[in-house]
């Protein structure tokens, strides 16, 4: 299977964890919730590397890096993520998030001096203007759907967005390096992941009262995060770092963004509400542009 396919698959996974996010995110909050989900990620993964033996694939500079990469892209990013998800809903921030694709590939082009063909260049930018049409618009006639309400200040919300795709894209950036090595992605994701809950667990350890969940966690709240850490991390992030092991930063990102075009059916059969012509157009326009840039 070729890395287009791995990060669109990727970004499925992420479709269905934004849905599976928004009840236990809203019930702990989103430092409670991350730290769990990072807690259940980072059991599984751990486990998956030790039965593989993925860990004997693990150097020294590979810890230092995926520990950098999983303080940045996953404690800073994904915390940021789940708090802007509480305010604005999993459509919306999944569009910002989305905007990681234009850093990594800024990212990409100066650091590794990554650039694309005239054809790459067409697809994405049809799959740039589908997701940004797809969010910007999509909201119209949805006036009833509890997901597209917007909690608080906007611009706190998009800060929030736009500080998670760029830590998400620093986060891939940072890991290019060693996934090119013969790294086990599994152990690589599993040591971003425990990176991140040992972050958390400090910051709770330090009495901070942001690190406090709202509510106290039951089994229903629970279960959920355990699956949501399943797929979105243990399958989602570590299909990721597979891809960048082939492809580069900016490509990768690009497919992965297309989340939010994913969830559109997604939502249509969670909230009964038809997405609008605005919102099937952009999903067009991202699918041809990926169908461009997977042939």
């Amino acid at each position: 299977m070729g890395y287009e396919w791995l990060a669109l698959f990727a970004a499925l996974m992420w479709a269905f964890s934004s849905v599976l996010s928004v009840v236990p995110a809203k019930h702990l909050g989103s430092f409670a919730y991350s730290r769990w989900r990072m807690g259940c990620a980072s059991t599984i993964l751990a486990t998956m590397a030790l039965i593989t033996g993925g860990w004997s694939t693990v150097t020294m500079p590979a810890i230092s890096a995926m520990m950098l990469s999983g303080l940045i892209g996953i404690f800073i990013g994904d915390t940021a993520l789940f708090a802007c998800l509480n305010r604005m809903g999993p459509r919306q921030s999944g569009l910002l998030f989305s905007c990681h694709a234009l850093f990594s590939t800024l990212l990409g082009y100066f650091l590794f001096s990554e650039a694309m063909t005239s054809f790459e260049l067409l697809g994405a930018t049809l799959v740039f203007s589908g997701v940004v049409l797809a969010i910007f618009f999509g909201r119209r006639g949805q006036s009833q759907n509890q997901l597209e309400n917007v909690q608080g200040r906007v611009w706190i919300g998009v800060s929030l967005g736009l500080l998670a795709a760029l830590c998400q894209a620093l986060g891939g950036i940072i890991a290019k390096p060693i996934m090119q090595t013969e790294i086990d992605p599994v152990a690589a994701s599993a040591m971003r992941m425990m990176t991140a809950f040992t972050a958390h667990s400090i910051l709770l350890f330090s009495g901070a009262r942001i690190a406090k969940a709202n509510q106290t966690i039951n089994m229903q709240v629970f279960t959920l995060t355990a699956l949501n850490a399943f797929v979105a991390m243990a399958v989602g992030m570590t299909l990721i770092l597979y891809a960048l092991q082939k492809g580069n930063v900016g490509m990768v990102a690009l497919l992965s963004s297309t989340t939010p075009i994913m969830l559109l059916p997604i939502l249509w059969i969670y909230t009964k509400q038809v997405p609008n012509r605005y919102a099937w157009l952009g999903a067009i326009l991202a699918v041809s542009g990926t169908a461009i840039l997977v042939q």
